[in-house]
């Protein structure tokens, strides 16, 4: 049973361990997970980071001797080995923690650029199709009615033929 216990402390103390990262590209190291808030310092690309907690999109990092923030994309993880020395034990204990096998995943949205929403133009096609899924004002009332759906809020249907205008 004490063996249990020891194991059981020696993983905690583990998992305790610091993660240490590089970023991926210059970033504001800011006082907290906000990109309103007040910059600490700026960071250099390939500058390598103590990962302390996560939150959100956000780690707080120390980094150059201060604590702070940083945006996740911006922080490559698993760099080198941790600072508790825990090497393949800690990567263990990582799988656990993260759910990761020690690959970097990262996240992203792309979103338009100017160029884009400046150059786009309506489908009709599928604009087409979309209306095709119209149901009508009988049809939505049998379904409600089917479905034991009561409303708190008697809303009519748009005058048939408005919604043209719109095209």
């Amino acid at each position: 049973m004490k063996t249990v216990w020891w194991m059981l402390a020696l993983l905690a103390g583990v998992a305790q361990a610091a993660e240490n990262g590089t970023l991926l590209r210059a970033a504001e190291l800011k006082q907290k997970p906000f990109l309103d808030a007040e910059k600490v310092a700026d960071l250099a690309a390939q500058a390598p980071v103590e990962i302390v907690a996560r939150q959100g999109a956000w780690m707080q990092v120390k980094a150059a001797g201060q604590t702070g923030w940083v945006k996740m994309l911006n922080v490559r993880t698993g760099s080198g080995e941790s600072k508790g020395g825990g090497g393949g034990l800690l990567s263990a204990v990582n799988l656990f923690k993260t759910g990761s096998s020690g690959t970097t995943v990262t996240t992203g949205v792309k979103g338009l650029s100017e160029e884009d929403i400046k150059n786009a133009q309506p489908n009709h096609e599928q604009l087409a199709k979309l209306g095709s899924y119209a149901a009508t004002a009988d049809e939505a009332e049998k379904f409600a009615r089917a479905g034991k759906l009561a409303s708190n809020k008697q809303i009519e249907y748009l005058p048939k033929g408005s919604s043209d205008k719109n095209r």
